[in-house]
């Protein structure tokens, strides 16, 4: 499905960037992935999936740093080859009261699921621009989209995503590059370990599927949306929640 492709991952240490990594490489890409603390657990999966006889190189990356992420860019293209898949995956969230957020807080979760994304977008997509062909898919969250318990300001950024991903996909459509986004739901891994288990157990009774999503799921249909087959599939935020 993806064989002679060239995908980036952001975020490709964690829960759902691993599963990611691991199915586009499953599927014939080429595939670059960032991570920023866990170096530990991006060079295990490298090497893993390596050993597997696929073509996976694991990169460091603040994506707050623009010039470094327009650095990483030209990188992965000489070491890779152009890329033709961004998936902006990299995010954070925080478990607590909308009352005892604080600006802090409030700036750190924007600052990374959201000028991250247009940090490393814009770096990514400007060569996509000049070869008029290209997929970003952008991993949003049911926490943007639905009256749900979770923290105030990982849902505003959530929310941010689908806009961004609108939007975008309006403008790159010109030139031939596709932008969706992936809404997952509840999952068994990933920032879904931090929601409470009376939280949990809510979601699965008002599930028709009665269960929590895996990374795994999410993430092929991310790999889905970014192959040619989904060539007629554009401006979209389609959900992976078992039904909600």
């Amino acid at each position: 499905m993806l064989k002679g492709k060239t995908a980036f991952v952001t975020g490709g240490s964690g829960a759902v960037g691993a599963a990611v990594v691991r199915v586009m490489a499953g599927h014939g890409a080429q595939v670059a992935f960032s991570y920023h603390n866990q170096e530990t657990k991006a060079l295990a999966l490298q090497e893993e999936l390596c050993a597997r006889g696929y073509k996976v190189r694991a990169y460091p990356l603040d994506v707050l740093n623009g010039s470094e992420a327009q650095q990483l860019a030209a990188t992965i293209e000489q070491d890779l080859g152009p890329v033709d898949i961004l998936i902006n995956n990299a995010g954070l969230t925080q478990v607590m009261p909308f009352a005892l957020i604080e600006e802090d807080d409030w700036d750190l979760i924007m600052n990374v699921n959201v000028k991250g994304m247009f940090l490393v977008t814009k770096a990514f997509v400007r060569p996509m621009i000049r070869r008029q062909h290209g997929a970003i898919v952008n991993l949003g969250s049911l926490a943007g989209m639905r009256v749900l318990e979770v923290p105030v300001h990982y849902a505003t950024a959530k929310s941010a995503v689908m806009g961004f991903t609108l939007a975008l996909a309006r403008e790159m459509a010109r030139y031939q590059i596709r932008v969706n986004a992936v809404v997952p739901g509840l999952l068994t891994d990933g920032v879904s370990v931090h929601v409470p288990d009376k939280q949990r157990v809510d979601y699965e009774q008002h599930c028709t599927l009665g269960r929590a999503g895996t990374p795994e799921e999410v993430a092929e249909l991310v790999a889905f949306l970014a192959s040619d087959r989904a060539a007629y599939i554009n401006a979209q935020a389609i959900q992976v929640d078992g039904g909600i």
